[in-house]
Order: C-alpha cells, then structure tokens, then sequence
C-alpha cells in the first residue's frame, strides 16, 4: 500500500514513436524559412515538445541515425551542424501511418505557440500601453502650453518615451488584430507586408514594410529605458 505522505514513484514517459519523429522532421522541414527544408536536432525536439537535455531527446537523437539507417530520413550539414530531412521511403511511411490511423497528434507547434503567447500578452498589455502613450501625449501638449518654453533636452527625451510607447502600442495592436493564425503546412514568416500595400506607391510601400520591422517580438515590450 502506498503512504499518502510519501512520493510514488512516477515512470519516465515512453519515447516518442518513430512515426511520430518521422511527423516531427516533416513539420520542422515545413517551417524551415530557408531554401533548404533540412531541420537540425534542436529544432525536431521543440516541435516533439521535449527538452533538449531531456533522455527522451537523447532517444531522439539515436533514433534519427536509426531512422537513416532504414532509408526514411536523409541527413545533411549546414555550417557543419547536421540537418534531417524525410527521403521520400519515409514521406509514403508516414502516409501509410496516417491513412492507417496510428500517428500520434503532435505537440503544438513553436510557431503557433509563438502567435498563440503573443496574441495573450497583447490582450493583457494593450490598455497599459494605450494609456503610457495617452500619458505621453498629454506630457507633450503640456510642454506646448509651458512658460517659459522648456529646454530641448526635454523634448528630445519625450520623442523617445513618445516613440517607444506608440511601437508598443502599434505590436499589441497587430498581435492582438492583424497576425493571422498559422497554418501548421508552411513557415509563419513576418514578411512586413498588408493587404493593402498594393494600393501605396513603391517608396511608401517600403517605407512602411521597414516601420513594421519587430511588430511580432513581444521582448521588445520591456520596461527598460528606450535605446
């Protein structure tokens, strides 16, 4: 009988199966951003939602030289840094397993749980950050008023608070309203781009694909002082 004070002990969770590694290499590969659909280890790992210094990842790791082996993947280098990728004996493997029922749900994947976090922290940060760029702009219309005119120092510093406040609120704002759900089937990549781009000329259709540059990162949300 097991005392209710005292740990049970608790059995390390079984590997991952092959299908479903196979299954992890094919949607690595899909969110590659580069030419090449080959995914290192660390990466197959983050959409098997395991540690990397975890046994199961050192299970992983053997696994894929085991899955070589067998003709259903193909490895490579980038930088001197092994890549996986699925031969085509282990894409119709990994149909046979699908159409056959016996393939595992993968975890969610890095970039849906990267729209999934940043659509959460917009919704609980926008109204902090609307009403830091209210308070800003209440500050500027005051100094405007001011008597005798304040020194330039001072507006220099608002127009980096001012700044940094209206970029906090412009991200929150597409994380919250305008990122689109990823599709799990292709790499969800910022191309800076907008539905109504096509209506702007040229130069200011660049000029507002280079503002949008880091409206996904949400670690520039900090409260830090403006660099």
């Amino acid at each position: 009988m097991t005392h209710p004070d005292r740990p049970t002990h608790t059995e390390r969770p079984a590997p991952p199966s092959d299908e479903l590694v196979l299954a992890a290499v094919e949607r690595a590969s899909h969110h590659q951003a580069r030419d090449t659909p080959a995914a290192p280890v660390w990466t197959i790992l983050e959409h098997l939602a395991l540690p990397r210094r975890s046994a199961a990842a050192r299970d992983v790791r053997e696994r894929l030289g085991a899955l070589r082996a067998a003709g259903l993947l193909e490895c490579s280098r980038r930088h001197s840094v092994p890549t996986w990728a699925l031969s085509d004996a282990g894409t119709a493997h990994l149909q046979v397993a699908r159409r056959a029922g016996v393939l595992a749900a993968l975890p969610e994947s890095p970039q849906h749980r990267a729209w999934q976090n940043a659509r959460t922290a917009a919704a609980q940060e926008i109204g902090r950050f609307r009403e830091s760029a209210r308070e800003r702009l209440e500050r500027a219309a005051r100094l405007l008023e001011a008597e005798p005119p304040p020194r330039s120092d001072a507006w220099l510093e608002l127009a980096e608070e001012l700044q940094r406040a209206c970029r906090r609120v412009a991200s929150a704002t597409y994380c919250l309203y305008e990122w689109a759900e990823p599709d799990d089937d292709r790499a969800d990549v910022d191309a800076h781009t907008d539905p109504d781009d096509d209506a702007l000329d040229a130069d200011e259709r660049a000029r507002r694909r280079a503002r949008r540059a880091g409206r996904r990162n949400v670690r520039l949300w900090d409260d830090g002082p403006a660099r």
